[in-house]
C-alpha cells in the first residue's frame, strides 16, 4: 500500500472498462504523473524503444476503447512502478477482458454504474456494514434488499454508494443489470427527477422500445417492475429529495438491491437499512490527503495535515480540493496551505455548520485565469453535464484547450466524470461557480450562453437531419463552433438520448435571453425524434415556448409553423381538442399569408385527427385536400404521405384494389425521393416512412391471397427495420412474415419467423402479442 491506497488488483476487472478504470487507479496509486511524463517512460519500455505521444497514452485510459495493446499496457504499468511479474499479471487480465468482450460475455451485460473513484479512501466500517447487510445468496432475502446511505452535502455519499456497488459486482453479485440514475434531489439549478421521466430513461435501457414505454407514473411503474422480475440487478439511486421520488423506482424481485443516497432521512421508505453518514475521521482525512498529494508530504508535516483536515471540516469533497491544490503547488508545504485555509472568512454553502467556502475559494484562486472562467462559465451552463465540444462552444475555445481545462479542473476534484466524456459538478460548486459567475460583468455569460444555444442547435439539426426528420429548416445563426456531425441514424439518435436533457436546458436558457430563433428551431429540431423516442410532453412543452418565440419575433409563417407542431404534439397525447384548437389557429394563419405549400403537412394533420375518431369520410376528404396542394406545390414526400395515408383508410374500408394503388403511388414518390437524397446530401429522406408503406402494401397482398408477394415484401420491410431498429415494428413485420410464409405452404419458415418474433414481443414486454405467437407456435 501507498499513502494508504492498496494496489488495484487487474484479476478483479470483469470487463475491459472496468479493467481500464483500474489502469485509472494505478495511475493515481503512483501518484497521478502527468500523461506527457508517463509517454516518455513508456516509450523506453516498450520492446522496441520509441517515442510515444502523450495522446497515444491519454487513449489508452479511455473506458470507451474497444481495445488495447497489450504491450502498450506492459509499459504503462511498469512505468507506473510495478515490478516485471506484476506487469505480466495485468498483460494476461487485458488479454482475458479482450476475450470476454470478443465472445459478447460482460460487455454485454446491461451496465451503468459510475466509475470507482480511484482516491476512494476510508470508510472501512460503512463498506463492511453495508456489504453485511445484503444477503449472502442473491434470492436469499424475501424482498428487495434496500440501503440507504444519507449525510450532508460533500460527505461522500455517492462515492461510497459507487464503491459498494463496484465491490459487490466485481465479487459476482448483482452482475446482470446495473442500472444509475441521479435524481437531482438538491441540484441548485434544476428541479428533481421525475419518477415517470426516470422510469421512462430505465424501460428504455432495458430494451424496451420508447413508442412501448406508457406514459402514466403507474404503468411505467408496473412495467419496471415485470422487466425486472426474477433479474439480479443493482440499482443505484443518487441524491433523492425523499421517498416519494424513491418509491416507484423500487423493484419488487428479492434478487434486486437498491442504493439510495440522500441528504434527508428516508426513514418512511418501507424495509430499508438507514446508514448514517459523518464526515471522516481525522486519520481517514488524512489518508485521503497522503492519496492525492503523497505520502511522503504528509508524513514530513502530520499535525500540519490534520490541521488542514481540521480546517475542512473533516468532509471528503473539502478534503479532495485541498489536497488538489496542493497537489498542483509543490513549493507549498502543508504547514502553507493551513495557513491559507485559515485566513479565509468560513461561510458555510449548504452544509451546515461545516465551511465548505474557505477551501472553495483557495481552490478557485489558484487556478489559472483561464480555468476560472470555465468554471464560472459552467455555473452558467443550464444543463446538468458537460461535453468538451459543447464547453469549447461556451468559452469560445478551441476543442484542445477546452478538454485541457476540464481535464485541470478534473484534477483539481473540482468536476468528476461519472460517465466517459462527461463532466459534471457537484452540486454545492455549481451553487459556487454560478456565484462566481453573478460577481463578474454578465455579458460574457449571456454571450457564452448564446454560443452554447447556437451550437446544440446547430448540433440537433445535424442529428435531425440524419435520423431523417423531414422538412428541417436550416438554423437562422451559423454556430462559431463546428457542431456536432453524425455518420449514421443510430449515431445521431444516441446523441439525442445523450443530450435530451441538455437540450430542452439549454431552450429554456434561450427563452430566458430572448435568442427567439434558437428557441423555436430547438423545438422543430427535435420533434420528429421526441416521437420516436416517446418525448412527447417534452416537445409539447418546448413547442408552447417556441409559439410565444415566433409571436415575440412576429413571424407569423414560423408561428404557423410551430403552432402545427404544437398541435401534432397535443394529438399524439390524445389531446385531441387542444390539437384541433391549434390546427385551426396554423390554418387560419397560412390562408391569410396564402401559404398553400405549408397548409398541405398541416391538412395531413388535420385529417389524422379525424382518421384517429374513425371518421373517414372527413378524413378521406382531407387527405385529397393535401393531397391537390402537395401536386400543385411539388412536394414530392409529401404527397406520398398523403398517398400512403389514403390508402390506409381505403384499406380499413375493405377496398383493397384503391388501397394497393395509393400504395403504389407513394412507393414510386419514395423512390424518386430516395433518388434526389442520393444526388443532394442536403435532403434526408423517410426510410421509416417507407417500411411502413411496404408493410401496408404486403398485407393487402396477403389479404388477396397473394402469398408469394406478401413474403418478398415483408422481407423488404424486415430488412429496413433491422437498419433502423424499430423493434416494435420488427417484432409485427416477422410476425406477419409467418402467417405469409404458412400461407405459401412453408411451414418450416413460418416457424421460424414466428420464434423470432415471440423473442421480440417477449424483449419488449408484450406479453399479449407474446401469448398469441406462442398459440401459433402450438398449433404449427
Amino acid at each position: 500500500m501507498v499513502g494508504g491506497q492498496a494496489v488495484p488488483d487487474p484479476d478483479e476487472a470483469y470487463d475491459l472498462a472496468d479493467f481500464i478504470d483500474a489502469l485509472g487507479r494505478l495511475r493515481s496509486w503512483a501518484g497521478a504523473p502527468s500523461y506527457r511524463e508517463l509517454a516518455r517512460s513508456v516509450g523506453r519500455l516498450l520492446p522496441v524503444p520509441q517515442p510515444v505521444a502523450a495522446s497515444t497514452v491519454v487513449d489508452v485510459f479511455r473506458p470507451k476503447r474497444r481495445r488495447l495493446d497489450f504491450d502498450l499496457v506492459v509499459a504503462i504499468v511498469r512505468a507506473l512502478g510495478l515490478p516485471d511479474d506484476e506487469a505480466d499479471r495485468w498483460r494476461r487480465a487485458c488479454v482475458r477482458v479482450h476475450g470476454e468482450a470478443g465472445a459478447g460475455g460482460p460487455d454485454a451485460v446491461l451496465r451503468h454504474l459510475p466509475a470507482d473513484l480511484a482516491t476512494f479512501t476510508g470508510r472501512a466500517r460503512e463498506v463492511n456494514a453495508l456489504i453485511a447487510a445484503v444477503p449472502d445468496t442473491p434470492g436469499g432475502a424475501p424482498t428487495v434488499v434496500i440501503s440507504a446511505i444519507e449525510g450532508m452535502g460533500g460527505v461522500g455519499k455517492t462515492t461510497l454508494a459507487v464503491h459498494v456497488a463496484r465491490r459487490l459486482v466485481a465479487a459476482g453479485r448483482y452482475a446482470g443489470i446495473q442500472l444509475y440514475a441521479n435524481l437531482r434531489g438538491f441540484d441548485p439549478d434544476h428541479p428533481p427527477a421525475e419518477p415517470a421521466e426516470l422510469l421512462g430513461g430505465f424501460l428504455r435501457r432495458l430494451g424496451v422500445p420508447p413508442k412501448q414505454v406508457p406514459d402514466g407514473l403507474d404503468e411505467r411503474a408496473a412495467m419496471y417492475r415485470d422487466r425486472m422480475s426474477d433479474r439480479d440487478a443493482l440499482v443505484l439511486l443518487d441524491n433523492a429529495a425523499d421517498e416519494k421520488q424513491v418509491r416507484a423506482l423500487i423493484p419488487a424481485s428479492p434478487r434486486c438491491l437498491v442504493l439510495v443516497t440522500s441528504r434527508r432521512s428516508l426513514t418512511a421508505l418501507d424495509g430499508a437499512a438507514l446508514f448514517p453518514l459523518d464526515v471522516y475521521s481525522r486519520d481517514e482525512g488524512t489518508a485521503l490527503l497522503a492519496r492525492i498529494t503523497g505520502a511522503g508530504r504528509v508524513a514530513a508535516e502530520p499535525a500540519a495535515a490534520g490541521e488542514v483536515v481540521e480546517l475542512c471540516g473533516y468532509l471528503p469533497l473539502a478534503v479532495a480540493l485541498a489536497a488538489g491544490r496542493l497537489r498542483s503547488r509543490p513549493a507549498w508545504s502543508l504547514a502553507d496551505l493551513a495557513d491559507a485555509l485559515r485566513g479565509q472568512a468560513p461561510d458555510a454553502i449548504g452544509s451546515g455548520s461545516r465551511t465548505l467556502r474557505p477551501v472553495f475559494d483557495l481552490s478557485y484562486r489558484g487556478l489559472p485565469g483561464q480555468a476560472q472562467r470555465v468554471l464560472r462559465l459552467l455555473g452558467r451552463h443550464p444543463g446538468v453535464d458537460y461535453t468538451v465540444p459543447a464547453v469549447a462552444a461556451m468559452a469560445d475555445l478551441p476543442e484542445p484547450d477546452a478538454e485541457a481545462l476540464l481535464e485541470l479542473l478534473q484534477d483539481e476534484h473540482l468536476l468528476q466524470q461519472k460517465t466517459y466524456g462527461r463532466y459534471e459538478l457537484h452540486d454545492l460548486l455549481r451553487s459556487y461557480a454560478a456565484e462566481a459567475a453573478a460577481r463578474e460583468p454578465g455579458a460574457d455569460g449571456d454571450a457564452a450562453v448564446e454560443r452554447l444555444g447556437r451550437w446544440f442547435l446547430h448540433s440537433a439539426y445535424n442529428a435531425a437531419k440524419a435520423v431523417d426528420t423531414p422538412d428541417l429548416p436550416f438554423p437562422t445563426r451559423p454556430s462559431e463552433h463546428g457542431p456536432a456531425t453524425f455518420d449514421s441514424y443510430d449515431e445521431a439518435l444516441a446523441w439525442f438520448d445523450r443530450e435530451w436533457h441538455n437540450l430542452t436546458a439549454v431552450q429554456l436558457a434561450a427563452r430566458d435571453l430572448g435568442l427567439h430563433d434558437t428557441v423555436w428551431q430547438l423545438a422543430v429540431a427535435r420533434k420528429f425524434v421526441a416521437a420516436l423516442r416517446n418525448h412527447l410532453p417534452d416537445s409539447a412543452a418546448g413547442h408552447e415556448l417556441a409559439v410565444e418565440a415566433a409571436r415575440a419575433l412576429g413571424d407569423r409563417a414560423v408561428e404557423a409553423r410551430v403552432t402545427g407542431g404544437l398541435g401534432l404534439a397535443y394529438r399524439m397525447l390524445g389531446r385531441l381538442e387542444d390539437a384541433e384548437r391549434c390546427y385551426g389557429a396554423a390554418s387560419a394563419i397560412l390562408r391569410e399569408l396564402g401559404d398553400w405549400v405549408r397548409m398541405g403537412p398541416l391538412l395531413l394533420n388535420i385529417a389524422g385527427v379525424h382518421q384517429f375518431r374513425e371518421d373517414y369520410p372527413k378524413a378521406l376528404a382531407v387527405y385529397e385536400e393535401s393531397l391537390e396542394v402537395f401536386e400543385k406545390s411539388g412536394a414530392i414526400g409529401g404527397r406520398a404521405t398523403a398517398r400512403l395515408s389514403l390508402g390506409t383508410v381505403h384499406q380499413t374500408l375493405g377496398d383493397l384494389d384503391e388501397a394497393e394503388r395509393y400504395f403504389l403511388l407513394a412507393l414510386e414518390d419514395n423512390r424518386t425521393v430516395a433518388a434526389a437524397v442520393q444526388a443532394d446530401s442536403t435532403k434526408v429522406g423517410n426510410r421509416r416512412g417507407l417500411a411502413i408503406l411496404l408493410g401496408h402494401l404486403a398485407t393487402v397482398h396477403a389479404a388477396r391471397g397473394e402469398a408469394a408477394r406478401a413474403v418478398g415484401g415483408y422481407r423488404e420491410q424486415i430488412e429496413l427495420l433491422r437498419f433502423l431498429g424499430d423493434k416494435q415494428l420488427l417484432a409485427e413485420a416477422v410476425r406477419s412474415l409467418g402467417e405469409a410464409q404458412l400461407a405459401a405452404g412453408d411451414g418450416t419458415a413460418a416457424r421460424e419467423a414466428w420464434t423470432e418474433a415471440l423473442a421480440l414481443f417477449e424483449d419488449l414486454g408484450d406479453g399479449e402479442q407474446a401469448a398469441a405467437v406462442r398459440e401459433r407456435l402450438g398449433g404449427g
